[in-house]
């Protein structure tokens, strides 16, 4: 990836996206945005490549970082906003056949299940941040904790995850 090796990224793109995917239209809720936010993210990896620091972590807890973030930017956007108050019901109809189709999908199960193993606490704090689009703060105002508590027990769970890997 960091010689630019289209084959090395292509490798990456079919073996990663439908993960990648699944978490940008768990935050988004719109198959369109998800679409487009997850060609900006395989851009941004394919440009950023070499930000990348395996002495930090896992490349593929880095791309969901990328994909979580780039999310979260477009809730906040105008765009986003405007498109989410003129939805009509019948797109609303497709975006649930959609998650139901991918929480039967494989990729997207293993995922899940290696949440599942994770202490309760973890857990709940993984969903709300990677599933659900929270930041660390929001999730520490929601569930009346302190900032700190909720930064050591997430550590904590990327460190599990890690190891289920």
């Amino acid at each position: 990836m960091r010689a630019q090796d289209v084959k090395a990224f292509e490798y990456l793109y079919d073996n990663y996206s439908g993960a990648v995917y699944g978490i940008i239209f768990k935050i988004v809720r719109s198959e369109e945005f998800a679409q487009e936010l997850l060609n900006d993210c395989f851009l941004r990896i394919w440009n950023k490549i070499n930000d990348y620091d395996a002495s930090k972590g896992k490349l593929f807890t880095w791309i969901l970082n990328i994909a979580r973030n780039l999310a979260l930017d477009k809730l906040r956007s105008k765009e986003y906003k405007a498109k989410m108050k003129t939805d009509d019901v019948s797109e609303n109809v497709s975006i649930s056949d959609l998650q139901y189709s991918q929480a039967n999908n494989p990729e997207f199960i293993g995922i899940k299940e290696m949440v599942e193993k994770l202490p309760i606490e973890q857990k709940k704090l993984i969903d709300l941040m990677y599933f659900q689009g929270y930041s660390q703060s929001e999730i520490a105002e929601e569930l009346n904790m302190p900032l700190g508590t909720v930064k050591t027990r997430v550590r904590a769970a990327m460190s599990t995850l890690r190891k289920l890997f």
